[in-house]
This record gives structure tokens, C-alpha cells and sequence, in this order.
């Protein structure tokens, strides 16, 4: 199985759709998707996630199931005073300063980061936000015949079925537009990380493409490993130079 997971392009949080930089993004990265052999689709209820999907869509002929739980991480937590003076809403539960953040143990533990206390502060709701998307990543795995169990995934007789009908690997592909946090939300599950490292540590570019593959080394054994995090080889196919939309930093564009 394959899952390619999509951050939107350049955001107008005001209006939540895109920049015209974000439009001519997703343009490009039609372009590309257009030739992928596609299961299904899938986006968020959010403007600017279902705007990237619609130049790919209509180059497909395809609709988008959208699902809630890929809408961009809803928590709210209180600022502390490591960034900047506490009780003042951050709009996510990231972003922190490094001298803040790298100095609280829990943020390092899969189980124990969302227990930190700047986790538990604000809305109250970064571990129940977490959960529900864990939840609902699960529950579509399930559908395709691959079920949670542990640290991996095993598969379904009925998947297993299928493979020995074909004689060989029987390939989805699911195709997901959503967001930075939210995909990393999906990727510190699927590889049992804990998130703020994986949030602070990559960036996830606008329009950027990450791809995920089952490894079936065991029979009836499935492990996500990452083939590639944030490609945008599309936007210099395309001419586009690369946007800082969540990045503290100037992006190479090479």
C-alpha cells in the first residue's frame, strides 16, 4: 500500500484558501499527480487544502471524500514564557522556541509528549486532537486490510486473500491533501515518533509530496516506511520557486 500525503500550497490563512503563488502551486503539482495510478482521495474540510486538490481533481476527472479528522490540528495551547509571556493563545501546539522545547523530557517519549504541561494547557484538547486523528488514520488503513496492531499493521484475510489471487503485491495508492501538523501527526504514528520532534525537525514545504509505502517483509506484516518528506520537485519542473509558508528560514531552492 502507498499513502502520498499532501501539504496544501501557499495559504491565505485570512480567507483559508491560497496565496496566487499557492494557486500556481497547486497548478504545478497537478501536473504531476495527473499521471499517478490513483486509488481514492481523500482532503480536508479546510479551503485551502480542498483549493490545492482541485487543479489535480479536475485534471483526473476525480472527486475528493473529505474527512474531518485531516483538517489542520485544532488544539489551542497557552504560551509559555520560554516564547514570549504565558496565558496568550498560540494558533498550535508547535512552533516552539528550541531552547524551550529541547529542555522538556516529555517531548522526546511517543507516549508521554502530549502529558508535557504546555500540552495540557489552553483548550486542553492536543492529546484528545492527536487521538482522534490516530483513530480515524487506523480506521481508513482498516478499510484497505490493514489493521493496527501495536507498533505495526497486519493484514486482513481478505487482503491476504486477494494477494494470492493476483499473484503479487495489490498496490493502492491513497492520495491525501491536508496539512503540515496533521501530516506529521500521521507520520509520528505510522513510525511510532513522538511529534513535536518530527514537527520541529522537517519542514514540510507548500504542495509538498510525501510518500509512504508498506514494507511486507513478513507475510502478513506491514510497516510504513517513508520513501520521501517534502518533495517539490514539481514546483522546479514547473518553474516555481519554493515558499517559506512555515519555515523559519530561507528554503534552498537547488
Amino acid at each position: 500500500m502507498r499513502l502520498i500525503l499532501i501539504r496544501h500550497g501557499e495559504p491565505d490563512y485570512e480567507h483559508d484558501t491560497l496565496t496566487e503563488k499557492g494557486w500556481r502551486e497547486a497548478a504545478c503539482l497537478a501536473e504531476r499527480v495527473k499521471k499517478w495510478p490513483i486509488t481514492d482521495i481523500y482532503a480536508s474540510p479546510l479551503g485551502r487544502a480542498k483549493d490545492t486538490a482541485a487543479p489535480s481533481l479536475k485534471a483526473l476527472g476525480r472527486e475528493a471524500r473529505i474527512l474531518p479528522w485531516l483538517q489542520e490540528y485544532r488544539a489551542r495551547i497557552a504560551k509559555p514564557e520560554a516564547i514570549g509571556g504565558s496565558g496568550k493563545p498560540l494558533s498550535n501546539p508547535w512552533d516552539f522556541f528550541p531552547d524551550y522545547w529541547t529542555k522538556q523530557e516529555e517531548m522526546y517519549d511517543f507516549h508521554r509528549w502530549v502529558e508535557a504541561p504546555v500540552m495540557q494547557s489552553g483548550n486542553g484538547d492536543a492529546k484528545a486532537v492527536y487521538e482522534e486523528t490516530c483513530r480515524g488514520l487506523d480506521a481508513l488503513l482498516a478499510s484497505y486490510g490493514y489493521v493496527r496492531d501495536g507498533r505495526l499493521y497486519r493484514l486482513t484475510q481478505e487482503r491476504l486473500e486477494k494477494r494470492i489471487e493476483s499473484g503479487g503485491p495489490e498496490d493502492d495508492t491513497v492520495v491525501m491533501f491536508c496539512h503540515l501538523g496533521i501530516i506529521c501527526v500521521m507520520l509520528s504514528h505510522l513510525m511510532n515518533v513522538a511529534f513535536p520532534p518530527l514537527v520541529h525537525s522537517f519542514f514540510l514545504a507548500p504542495s509538498s509530496v510525501t510518500v509512504l509505502c508498506t514494507e511486507e517483509r513478513q507475510p502478513g506484516i506491514a510497516y510504513f516506511r517513508s520513501q520521501v518528506i517534502g518533495d517539490t520537485s514539481h514546483l522546479k519542473d514547473g518553474g516555481e520557486p519554493v515558499s517559506r509558508a512555515g519555515y523559519f528560514t530561507e528554503p534552498f531552492q537547488g
